[in-house]
């Protein structure tokens, strides 16, 4: 596959196995663009349907991990060019979110491969409803979040209504949404939002360690148990469970599931090849 050329992200395969994004637009603290979303949903798709790349790790570049929708640049980013068109239609209005931002949720939805946020700095408004939308989050020292869509007379437009309250509860979700807080990572840590808070030299050493052990386990499995962990969130629990014996029996039937039972019987480290 050719190598993309990308403007404002970055891309790269660091590891076998893990692909790296990240966010370059330094200067304005990774504040993103339609042309950095466009960039973005491409990279996801180029992780969906590369069997060799198993995990995708997310972070910025300079002082930030992203602060949110670039207002002062490309029309459809965010809501805020339709404030001066006061005769844009409703469906318009939608559609800014819709055919922007939204498309990264959309391609998440079916990312059976862990990913993996390493935050580095400023991670507020669209920048925090980007984390959101991780898998697991680790955060530099230097971390700071906030959902500040209130402070504008805004709401999430980004998806964190669903996502935010899925990590942290709907009580604490409510009050981050609703008073616009801004959190340090330390606290982050304490009401579980991030899994781990490291010096901000140790950040991508120690995101590329937990990418490196999540690589090396078997990718079909793994991608089913994040995909049942997701399906069965809203789930009655017969309908979980029978779910759960479908993916079981099909997991059962993989070459990776004998070269495990090989690896315990030969005492050795089972070596995945996703078949």
């Amino acid at each position: 596959m050719a190598e993309p050329k990308y403007t404002q992200i970055l891309w790269s395969v660091p590891e076998p196995g893990i692909a790296l994004i990240t966010l370059n637009r330094p200067d304005r603290l990774n504040a993103f663009t339609a042309t950095m979303i466009t960039e973005w949903v491409d990279a996801i798709n180029r992780v969906k349907t590369d069997r060799a790349l198993r995990v995708l790790v997310v972070t910025g570049a300079g002082r930030g991990f992203c602060s949110g929708a670039d207002v002062s640049g490309e029309p459809g980013t965010g809501l805020h060019w339709t404030d001066e068109k006061k005769d844009a239609k409703p469906i318009d209005r939608r559609n800014v979110l819709r055919e922007g931002v939204q498309k990264i949720p959309r391609a998440l939805v079916d990312l059976d491969k862990p990913y993996i946020a390493a935050i580095n700095g400023v991670c507020v408004g669209g920048g925090m409803e980007m984390a959101n939308m991780c898998d697991i989050r680790i955060a530099s020292t230097q971390a700071r979040f906030g959902e500040i869509f209130m402070k504008l007379g805004s709401i999430p437009g980004d998806g964190g209504c669903y996502f935010l309250p899925r990590i942290v509860g709907i009580a604490k979700a409510i009050e981050l949404i609703c008073t616009g807080d801004i959190i340090d990572a330390q606290e982050a840590l304490r009401i579980n939002y991030v899994s781990k808070v490291v010096p901000p030299d140790q950040l991508l050493p120690a995101a590329m360690e937990l990418a490196r052990r999540l690589a090396k386990g078997p990718p079909i499995a793994v991608g089913m148990a994040k995909r049942l962990i997701y399906r069965a969130w809203d789930m009655e629990m017969n309908t979980a469970l029978e779910m759960t014996e479908l993916m079981t029996y099909m997991n059962m039937t993989t070459e990776d599931r004998e070269e495990a039972k090989r690896a315990k019987r030969e005492k050795r480290e089972p070596v995945f090849k996703g078949e």
